[in-house]
């Protein structure tokens, strides 16, 4: 019950590799999704070079950047929401 006064309820070993294992699946998941859409988007079907050009090279930085701002910027508002939720089920009773 140390939720109650402002302290967070313990979290067992096999929460914390549960957590864990869920963070790093997330996470996983991002870069797959990441790689796959960056490298459609920036990559020729045709490889003519080994290495990446300057316009590859700059296609996928750029990418890279809105992927993850988007991300940032999705995650706050899903937590504003979800912040919004929970002060507003507090008032209902």
């Amino acid at each position: 019950m140390s939720f109650l006064f402002g302290g967070a309820p313990k979290m067992s070993s096999e929460q914390k590799i549960a957590a864990a294992e869920t963070e790093v699946e997330m996470i996983t998941d991002m870069f797959n999704r990441l790689s796959e859409s960056c490298s459609k988007k920036c990559i020729p079907n045709d490889y003519r070079e080994g290495d990446l050009n300057k316009g590859e090279s700059v296609c996928l930085d750029r990418c890279v950047g809105k992927f993850f701002e988007v991300n940032i910027k999705v995650s706050e508002k899903m937590q504003g929401v979800a912040g919004q939720q929970q002060g507003g089920a507090g008032l209902s009773l």
